[in-house]
């Protein structure tokens, strides 16, 4: 599991931290963990190569000196461009001139280190910062996080250094694992100065890898049957949309449910293409018992689908909403249920449930998906480029990392509808079931033959669950 955590929380580790260690020795570290990465993105060879820092005022500033005096003592002519001289970290300034550095232009570096705000910056960059990056063509590296970048929410409100590689100090922040700030920060390194011992238990982000999904997804024992791996209801499709309810139920199979029912007026569709699912035209309350529903991919309008949802949420088993499912809900319904909810809006239907627009939504990515866990008392998986889910207990925000722009295909949520279904079948609760169900699809979407289409992610889901959870660790 990887971890972010708020500027306040970092800044609170790094003062208690300090009050254990000599003065300085939090940069000094900092200061080597940058410069070897400055070494690497030099490929190696640092003797005779050229870089410049941006150094703006405060500690990050002195990281990046401090980074370019161990760098010219290697070899390497580094010059510091000051962008506020008067605040200047005076020990990184005379660190680096006794080893060789010099204060100066930008000229043509082979490498530039970003040192101009850091974590505490907010906004977009100043006018004298944009200045200097309009001549920079060489690889860019950012000290903590690229500046203009808010550390904080992802937010990037005007200018910001787009940097090759970040080197993060002590911890992870929220502004490089979530989008639109992730895209700016390039590759990005951790490097430890510390801080694990003063860090809160609880993080602000988390970001599932392979060993946390595999713990969390259901293995059937010798004395499994078809019951006991989870029975999830579809009511999805339309006259209008029939395609949906395929794509839903093929991700509830895939997803590993050991029956599928299905209620809608695709039954045809669905039953030529499935013919192990359980098919009825009628309502989902006729359709027989269940463990979880995932309800509203494809319904159109109507007053039949708007039933339709409401008999879902009336069902006391875990219930999935997604796409026309979450127009046609009942906010107060929806608070009032004691079973699990999760709701899968993209940022568009994200913003139709807020009153705002949808590049409010793109912009404040982490704000939006606890705003509507909180409003609809649900678990809530906001999908795009970096899918965040939230649970309505204001607990860690989960950022999915294996998403690709391969699933931005019609039908691609659909199918994630229906294997978060059947997670929530065979028992997850709804954060793991929102959180492993996204990590399997992104997976699957990146396995699937280019460019794929809906039904090619849906395929593709086993061959997922095999590389997170392989035959031998499923004790098959």
């Amino acid at each position: 599991m990887r971890y972010g955590y708020r500027v306040e929380t970092v800044r609170a580790a790094e003062r208690a931290l300090m009050a254990r260690v000599p003065e300085g020795e939090l940069m000094r570290r900092a200061a080597a963990g940058l410069a070897v990465a400055a070494g690497r993105l030099l490929g190696g060879r640092v003797y005779g190569r050229r870089v410049s820092l941006l150094v703006g005022s405060g500690d990050n500033g002195g990281d990046a000196l401090y980074a370019g005096a161990r760098l010219a003592r290697r070899g390497a002519g580094v010059t510091a461009v000051l962008l506020n001289p008067e605040r200047a970290h005076p020990g990184g300034l005379a660190a680096l001139r006794r080893a060789g550095g010099r204060v100066g232009e930008l000229g043509t570096p082979h490498l530039v280190i970003d040192g101009i705000t850091g974590i505490g910056g907010t906004g977009g960059l100043r006018e004298n910062a944009v200045r200097v990056l309009v001549g920079v063509t060489a690889p860019v590296l950012a000290v903590d996080l690229p500046s203009g970048v808010d550390a904080d929410t992802g937010e990037v409100a005007g200018d910001a250094v787009r940097a090759t590689a970040s080197v993060t100090f002590g911890a992870w922040k929220p502004g490089l694992l979530i989008e639109p700030a992730r895209r700016y920060a390039g590759v990005t390194h951790l490097v430890d100065i510390g801080l694990g011992p003063h860090l809160p238990p609880q993080a602000d982000i988390e970001v599932l890898q392979h060993a946390d999904v595999a713990a969390l997804l259901p293995r059937p024992g010798a004395d499994t049957d078809k019951y006991r791996r989870g029975v999830v209801g579809v009511a999805a499709g339309s006259q209008r949309y029939p395609g949906a309810a395929v794509l839903a139920v093929a991700g509830a199979l895939r997803g590993g449910a050991g029956a599928v029912r299905y209620a809608g007026t695709a039954a045809h569709e669905v039953i030529a293409r499935y013919p192990e699912t359980l098919v009825s035209q009628g309502s989902p309350r006729a359709a027989g018992r269940v463990q979880a529903w995932a309800v509203g991919s494809g319904l159109s309008g109507g007053e039949e689908a708007a039933r339709a949802v409401r008999e879902v949420l009336d069902a006391d088993v875990p219930v999935l909403v997604d796409a026309d499912g979450l127009r046609l809900a009942d906010v107060e319904q929806v608070r009032a249920r004691r079973a699990d909810t999760v709701l899968t809006p993209h940022a568009g239907e994200a913003a139709a449930l807020l009153g705002t627009d949808r590049a409010a939504v793109e912009a404040r990515r982490l704000d939006a998906v606890r705003a509507l866990a909180g409003r609809y008392r649900a678990t809530v998986l906001l999908k795009g480029s970096d899918t965040l889910v939230a649970g309505p207990d204001g607990g860690p925000v989960r950022v999915n990392p294996t998403g690709t722009g391969w699933l931005a295909t019609a039908g691609s949520g659909d199918v994630l509808s229906g294997l978060v279904g059947a997670l929530l079948a065979a028992g997850l609760p709804a954060r793991e079931a929102a959180s492993a169900g996204a990590y399997l699809h992104g997976i699957a979407g990146r396995r699937a033959a280019a460019p794929p289409a809906a039904s090619d992610i849906a395929a593709a889901l086993p061959a997922a669950w095999r590389e997170v959870c392989p035959p031998a660790e499923r004790g098959a």
